[in-house]
């Protein structure tokens, strides 16, 4: 029986392929749309962290300097991990490329990853390296009330040296994602394989800090998926200034008004050469926009190399909005249609 996402994915492609082709906007919210592309063996590459989340949430109030009855638990995570898990979900391979430790965090992660059929020889395995590792501790109502964070191992490990040995898996992709866990020159050694084939570059910000590293690769990137916070981050960071002031959204912002607070940041990214921006919103959806509007995406998104046709791609693409980060979107059925000429 088919889940509830993949119910989800099938009734968000079929409205995009009913929704009108000639746009009458310039900045757009895109149409996905596509035909068939042959497929061959490989398979998305998806470079960035592999994480052991450990989440405190206790019974009662906690007080300080002594324990709380609650319950710990552990999560497979990692934005890249995470990205692999939900594309694989649907039936394909990604090749992963990370690292862990052979400590009890790595093993779990690597135990989890083999038993899902995928291969681990891009993660690499060594006893000197400390897994990464974040533990979140929840306050009564289950927001964070504080988290501390190890993982350095990502940046210490995954390196460009790295990252070479598998140059073959990256230019025969159909896409390479990278996380912004990456330090700048491992991102740019993963990005100018990618180029040299012209295999599309999904950059995935991760966080407001690390969002900035988009920098040094905007001009490799095809697809960057930042939520509001990133995107001012990221906009910042390409304009060398900090004219982007944060977004202070209102209790009663309807999403049209977000979008036009948005709107500026969104289109300095296109200017610096990111083709596709998916700011995601939560529990209110996503923008997807394009510099040049429908036409320019059905040309530009047919040369992402997609799994068996265009349409599997875009249930990949949406599989994630929609599965890893528990994405609604809302724009599909009416929210953002409304005010299409921006």
């Amino acid at each position: 029986m088919e889940s509830s996402v993949q119910r989800r994915v099938e009734a968000i492609s079929r409205h995009l392929l009913s929704l009108p082709r000639e746009p009458k906007f310039f900045l757009h919210q895109v149409l996905l749309n596509g035909g068939k592309v042959k497929n061959g063996d490989a398979e998305a590459v998806i470079i960035g962290g592999m994480v052991l989340d450990i989440h405190a949430i206790p019974s009662v109030p906690a007080n300080p300097r002594t324990t709380t009855p609650g319950k710990v638990r552990y999560v497979l995570g990692g934005v890249a991990r995470n990205v692999a898990e939900c594309v694989s979900k649907l039936g394909t391979k990604p090749f992963m490329i990370s690292a862990v430790g052979l400590d009890m965090a790595g093993k779990l992660l690597l135990e989890h990853w083999k038993s899902a059929g995928l291969s681990t020889e891009g993660i690499r395995k060594q006893q000197d390296i400390g897994t990464p590792v974040v533990c979140n501790i929840l306050d009564i109502d289950g927001e964070l009330a504080a988290a501390v964070a190890s993982v350095e191992a990502i940046e210490k490990f995954l390196t460009p040296e790295w990252i070479q040995q598998f140059k073959y898996s990256i230019c025969s992709a159909p896409i390479l994602m990278v996380d912004a866990n990456l330090i700048p020159p491992a991102l740019e050694a993963s990005c100018q394989i990618a180029a040299k084939s012209s295999v599309p570059v999904w950059f995935e910000p991760v966080s407001v800090a690390k969002s900035r590293r988009v920098a040094s690769v905007a001009k490799y990137v095809t697809v960057a998926s930042p939520n509001e916070d990133e995107l001012i981050a990221m906009a910042n960071a390409l304009s060398c200034a900090n004219v982007f002031p944060p977004i202070e959204r209102g209790n009663k912002d309807s999403t049209e008004s977000l979008f036009q607070k948005l709107k500026p940041a969104i289109w300095l990214l296109l200017e610096k050469g990111i083709r596709i921006v998916v700011v995601t919103l939560g529990s209110d959806g996503v923008f997807l926009c394009s510099k040049g509007g429908p036409s320019f995406m059905n040309t530009d998104l047919e040369r992402l190399k997609p799994y068996g046709s265009c349409e599997q791609f875009y249930k990949h693409f949406l599989h994630q909005l929609l599965g890893s980060q528990g994405l609604v979107i809302a724009w599909l059925v009416g929210c953002l249609l409304p005010f299409a000429q921006v």
